[in-house]
């Protein structure tokens, strides 16, 4: 199991939580922090681009609906640009339908988590999608 910094580095990794909704982020963002995570948390999708360059997520936690833009479209913002391709996303939604899943997937969504989750089970799919992309 790898440790929550990056790999030869004493720095922790960095995640870039896209969540509209307070409560949710909030608590998502102090476990983050808590487990040792450097957390950006924003509250909207606009800006993203400009979150990404300058904090440089190593995975990007991302709620598909959002007041001012559709995760999706982030998504294919994302698979357009080769440097941000890379960036592993797990969706953490509400969104339960089969369709909204694959939609996402078929984006460049590396997994689907389907509100509400499990905070356990959160921190193992990001501990596996680092891996996962240290080893691509």
């Amino acid at each position: 199991m790898t440790t929550d910094q990056d790999i030869g580095s004493n720095l922790p990794i960095r995640i870039l939580l896209i969540e509209d909704n307070e409560p949710n982020r909030r608590l998502l963002e102090d476990y983050l922090i808590y487990q040792g995570f450097s957390v950006l948390a924003l509250a909207v999708g606009t800006g993203f681009d400009r979150a990404i360059g300058e904090f440089q997520p190593q995975v990007v936690l991302l709620d598909l609906k959002l007041p001012d833009i559709d995760g999706c479209d982030i998504l294919e913002q994302m698979r357009q640009n080769p440097e941000w391709r890379r960036i592993p996303v797990i969706v953490v939604s509400a969104r339960a339908f089969i369709a909204d899943q694959q939609r996402a997937l078929n984006l460049g969504a590396r997994r689907y988590l389907v509100k509400p989750i499990r905070l356990q089970e959160l921190l193992l799919v990001i501990r596996e999608e680092l891996i996962r992309s240290t080893t691509e």
